[in-house]
């Protein structure tokens, strides 16, 4: 009886496994504002960085145990003493294109503070943190940098840019150029050289570089055409380090760029690969997914299959193999089916340390806000979302075009310049404001009227007589369509101002480099104020 007990329990485990583990996977793997990733392995864990441009704490980091179940575990820029982002820091500056890798005991990520200083590394023992303060490298120009280490144990820095001077042949010019370095100082070794100025005559905007030994080859993989419609992957082979490096026949290996602009996936490439425990590899890259012609969570991070093969060219990476583009669902990696803890959609500011789901806008020399007592509190400050300063605005990735952020918050004022509430923000010239005011609660519009314009025009759309102290705000998010609620409680809502347009937070207007965010704010335009908004949960969820 017992052992039929247990074989009865063995039966049962196996087909609720069975039940359980997917044979695919959907893409993408990181929804939201997810560029550039870089990846790499340790034993059977993988670890995947991303760019976060002016967002802080900047550059998160994601892991994982089978390449499509990710777990934000911590960021390389974490502390605000660690790197100051300035006030004037422009929209989509900021970190650009990390690089992360692994070497005897150290994880590194090297990367790009675009606006400021330049390039730097910094190094953990372990991924979650701490991470070093940047050390950064002197007489390194261009961006988006990569580290690789060759098998005689020396380290190599390939970047994006041209140090020979020939940059002017044609519009977009741009090459990747390696030297040698000590990673652990940050200082450049030995004399520098121009590898490549992409794949082919008039090849526009080679970045992203990262270099690999396959089987005894060198092989070097690239973004170009830059991050838009043109955007794709190329390699180039060589026999020694030093190259020379020839472009593959099978450029580009991956793109979108002949699908057009109502295909699904749209603008693919900066990729970075990974071979697994079982000797299988896969990319990663970034690539978008429009609304009716409006990408409004930009770049985020897919996952394609690669098989590795010989050709006269040399060693060739195949995408998805029989398809050639990235897919919407494929069959997933090899690998045992690891599910991470899910999101939480309610926040209820209970935990010792605030979400990593958290961002602010820049950086701060002294934290403006704090969990007390099971409630948010952040400090009005003259700062405001408009401007490229570090305003008092917490803020989560809008993760999907159907979505819901609401929150209830206690505030009052009897000046007409201090307000708190809800933003829906993509960047300091578009966005919309739910705010609570003296007597009013209130629907401001900021919108650029010129695509990729810097200065926005704010209107207010809606206003309505409110005088409670409390008050629950909701923003409702469909498509291109959003939609604003404000009543004294969850349940007791109606709607202010009309359905709004969200066509200006795609690319194809915004442009940048940034990603849409909704989050809680409280400002005192400009003017010193000691008061505090309370915010008692902030719930977020995708509706679809």
């Amino acid at each position: 009886m017992r052992y039929l007990c247990l074989l009865c329990t063995v039966v049962f485990t196996s087909i609720l496994f069975a039940q359980t583990t997917p044979k695919t996977f959907k893409n993408p793997i990181l929804t939201g504002f997810y560029p550039d990733p870089s990846i790499c392995r340790v034993d059977d864990t993988y670890y995947m960085v991303n760019s976060s441009f002016e967002w802080f704490p900047g550059l998160p980091i994601h892991k994982s145990k089978d390449l499509v179940n990710w777990e934000k575990i911590g960021h390389g820029l974490h502390r605000s003493n660690q790197i100051m982002y300035k006030d004037g820091l422009k929209n989509s500056n900021g970190i650009f294109a990390p690089s992360i890798r692994y070497h005897k005991g150290t994880f590194y990520i090297i990367t790009t503070m675009v606006g400021q200083n330049g390039n730097f590394i910094i190094t953990a023992k372990d991924p979650a943190g701490p991470w070093s303060d940047p050390m950064w490298i002197k007489d390194a120009p261009g961006i988006d940098p990569s580290l690789f280490w060759d098998e005689d144990g020396k380290c190599y820095y390939t970047g994006a840019g041209i140090i020979d001077g020939s940059n002017r042949e044609w519009p977009g010019k741009n090459g990747i150029w390696m030297q040698e370095i000590d990673p652990d100082k940050g200082i450049l070794l030995g004399k520098p050289k121009q590898l490549t100025y992409g794949h082919a005559s008039n090849a526009r905007w080679a970045e992203g570089p990262h270099l690999y030994k396959i089987n005894g080859e060198y092989v070097l993989l690239i973004g170009e055409g830059g991050t838009s419609e043109f955007h794709a992957v190329t390699i180039f082979n060589s026999k020694k380090l030093w190259g020379p490096y020839i472009p593959n026949h099978a450029n580009p290996i991956m793109t979108h760029r002949h699908l057009g602009y109502t295909y699904p996936i749209i603008q693919t490439g900066h990729a970075d690969l990974v071979q697994t425990q079982n000797g299988d590899w896969w990319s990663v890259m970034l690539a978008k997914r429009p609304v009716d012609g409006y990408s409004i969570l930009a770049r985020e991070t897919f996952l394609a299959k690669v098989e590795m093969t010989k050709q006269d060219s040399g060693i060739t990476p195949i995408y998805n193999p029989g398809k050639g583009l990235l897919q919407i669902e494929q069959e997933r990696p090899n690998l045992p089916w690891t599910p991470v803890p899910q999101l939480k959609t309610i926040d209820e500011f209970d935990s010792e340390n605030i979400d990593l789901e958290w961002n602010c806008l820049r950086n701060y020399k002294t934290p403006w806000f704090k969990q007390v007592n099971g409630k948010m509190e952040i400090n009005l400050r003259p700062q405001t979302v408009n401007e490229w300063k570090n305003p008092s605005y917490l803020a989560k990735r809008v993760k999907s075009h159907h979505f819901e952020a609401s929150t209830n918050m206690e505030f009052s004022s009897k000046k007409e310049n201090e307000k708190a509430g809800l933003v829906l923000y993509r960047k300091s010239s578009i966005h919309y404001q739910l705010m609570k005011e003296k007597n009013s609660i209130v629907l401001i519009k900021t919108i650029a009227k010129e695509v990729n314009a810097e200065k926005g025009i704010s209107e207010i759309i809606a206003e309505k007589p409110y005088r409670e102290k409390n008050v629950a705000l909701k923003i409702i998010g469909d498509g291109l369509n959003a939609k604003f609620y404000f009543g004294s409680n969850k349940n007791d809502l109606q709607q202010i101002g009309d359905t709004q347009d969200l066509s200006n937070f795609g690319d194809e207007i915004a442009w940048g480099f940034n990603g849409t965010y909704v989050g809680m704010y409280a400002t005192s335009l400009g003017e010193r104020s000691k008061k505090k908004a309370l915010f008692n949960w902030f719930e977020f969820k995708n509706s679809k």
